[in-house]
C-alpha cells in the first residue's frame, strides 16, 4: 500500500513509519519537518496532490502544549477535518486517526480539557464521513524515547517521589509497541462497523494507580522502594500554574494534564487484544532488562541536572544580593583594593560584579536555546577561573582559609563542565 503518515517525525510516528516500511508498504513521511512538508494548521495545503495514489492515511500528528488555543484547534480539529474531507474526494480506502483516551467525553468545550475536546471534534467529523475509518485512543504511552516516559522515569527515580494526593489516580499505561501494532493492524482493517466499533481504546492489561505505576517503573530500573510525599492539592495546582507559565522548564506540568490525570485514564483492553491478536504488554515488562541500567542513569540525570541548575542559580543570585549590601560595602572595597583594583574603579567594579552575578543566576534558570546555554556555561566558567587566578596571585592566603572560599570553585567548575557537556551532546 501507499500510506500517507502525518506526524511521521514524532515519537510514535517514527516507529509507525518503520513498521509499515518493514511490512513492505510505501510510506510518505509527512510533517512540518519531514521529507513531505505538511502543516495541518496551513489552510493552503494541497491535499489533492498529496493524496494522489494514496491507499491509507494515518494521522499521528498532535501537540501536547497549546499556544493560546490556536495550536490545539488548528492541529487537532480544523486541519484534520480538512484532511479527512480531502480523503473522501480522493477516494482514499482507509483512514486511521490517533486520538486520545477520554476524547469521547470531549463534547463540552467548557468542561473538557482543550486537548481532549479538539481531538473529539476531529474524531466525530471523521466517523461521520463515508470512509473506512478507525479512531485509536491511546492512554498514557510508554516508550523509552518518549518525552512523557522520560518524565515519569525521572519522577520514579527521585529519592523522594512527590505525588499529587499520594498517587491514587487511576491510569492504564500502554506500551508503544502495542500502539504501533494497533495502527499497522488498523491500516489493513476492512471489517469496520458502527461508530462504537470504530473507536478502539489503546490501554494496558489492567488499571493501576499512579503510585503503583511509578513503583513498578522504579523496580524495573533496579532501584529500591521509594519514599513517597503526598503533595497537597494546593501545591499541585500551584505547580501546574508554574508549568503553564514556564512550559519549557516544566514541560509535563499544566492545568490540562492535571485535569486529565485527576479524571483518570482507564478503558477496556479487549478491543485492542482483538485488533493485534494478543494481550497488550503488562506494565511489569515495560522496561527491557538490557536497557534498565541506561534508563536508570538517564532518569537520574533528568532530575539531577535541573537540581544542579537550580543550586547553581542560587549561588549566583545569593552572591549578587550579598555583594549589593548584605556584606559591608567597606569590607568589599577593602578586599578589591588588596586585589589590585584602583580605588576609583572599586565601587563601579563591585556593583558591576554584583549585577553580573544576578544576571547569571536569572539566565541559569531561564529556558534558553541550546547555543545560548553553551555560551552561558562557558562565560560563567571563564569568570570563575578568572577571579580564581587573580585571587591566587594577589591573595594566595585564601587557598588556606578554613572555609575554603577558593576550593569551592572546583566543584562549581565541575558542574559547569557537566552542564556544558550535556548540552553540547544534545546537538
Amino acid at each position: 500500500m501507499k500510506v500517507l503518515l502525518l506526524g511521521a517525525s514524532g515519537f510514535i510516528g517514527q516507529r509507525v513509519a518503520a513498521a509499515l516500511e518493514a511490512a513492505g508498504h510505501v510510506v510518505l513521511r509527512a510533517g512540518r519537518g519531514g521529507p513531505v512538508r505538511v502543516d495541518l494548521a496551513d489552510v493552503a495545503t494541497d491535499w489533492p496532490r498529496l493524496l494522489r495514489g494514496v491507499d491509507v492515511v494515518v494521522n499521528a500528528a498532535g501537540v501536547f502544549r497549546d499556544q493560546g488555543g490556536a495550536a490545539f484547534t488548528e492541529v487537532h480539529a480544523l486541519g484534520p477535518a480538512r484532511l479527512f474531507d480531502a480523503c473522501v474526494a480522493a477516494g482514499v480506502a482507509r483512514v486511521v486517526q490517533l486520538s486520545a483516551l477520554g476524547a469521547a467525553g470531549g463534547d463540552d468545550a467548557a468542561a473538557a480539557p482543550a486537548f481532549l475536546h479538539t481531538k473529539h471534534l476531529a474524531d466525530r467529523h471523521l466517523l461521520s464521513l463515508p470512509l473506512a475509518a478507525t479512531v485509536l485512543r491511546p492512554s498514557l504511552v510508554f516508550g523509552p524515547e518518549g518525552a512523557s516516559t522520560r518524565w515519569f522515569l525521572a519522577l520514579a527515580a527521585l529519592p523522594l517521589v512527590p505525588l499529587p494526593g499520594g498517587g491514587a489516580q487511576r491510569i492504564q499505561p500502554v506500551h508503544v509497541d502495542d500502539v504501533v501494532a494497533a495502527i499497522v493492524a488498523a491500516s489493513h482493517r476492512d471489517d469496520v462497523g458502527g461508530p462504537d466499533e470504530r473507536r478502539i481504546d489503546l490501554v494496558g492489561r489492567a488499571p493501576l494507580t499512579l503510585r503503583a505505576y511509578l513503583e513498578s517503573l522504579r523496580s524495573q530500573l533496579g532501584l529500591p522502594a521509594a519514599r513517597v510525599w503526598a503533595v497537597p492539592r494546593p501545591l499541585v495546582h500551584l505547580a501546574a500554574r508554574a508549568g503553564e507559565r514556564w512550559p519549557k522548564a516544566l514541560p509535563m506540568l499544566a492545568g490540562d494534564s492535571l485535569r486529565m490525570l485527576e479524571a483518570g485514564s482507564v478503558g477496556d483492553a479487549s478491543a485492542l487484544t482483538r485488533l493485534i491478536g494478543r494481550a497488550p504488554r503488562p506494565v511489569a515488562a515495560f522496561v527491557p532488562a538490557a536497557l534498565a541500567p541506561l534508563l536508570r542513569r538517564q532518569a537520574q540525570l533528568d532530575w539531577a541536572l535541573p537540581m544542579l541548575r537550580g543550586t547553581l542559580a542560587a549561588v549566583w543570585i545569593w552572591t549578587g544580593i550579598v555583594s549589593l549590601g548584605l556584606h559591608p560595602v567597606a569590607d568589599s572595597l577593602a578586599l578589591l583594593d588588596r586585589a589590585g583594583v584602583p580605588q576609583s574603579l572599586a565601587l563601579p567594579a563591585l556593583w558591576s560584579a554584583a549585577a553580573l552575578d544576578l544576571v547569571f543566576g536569572v539566565l541559569t534558570l531561564s529556558p534558553l536555546p541550546r547555543r545560548a546555554r553553551l555560551a552561558l556555561w562557558a562565560a560563567q566558567a571563564a569568570l570563575i577561573a578568572g577571579y580564581t587566578l587573580i585571587i591566587t596571585l594577589r591573595l594566595p592566603e585564601y587557598w588556606l582559609h578554613p572555609y575554603g572560599p577558593l576550593t569551592k570553585n572546583l566543584p562549581m567548575l565541575g558542574v559547569l563542565w557537566l552542564l556544558w557537556s550535556m548540552d553540547r551532546a544534545r546537538r
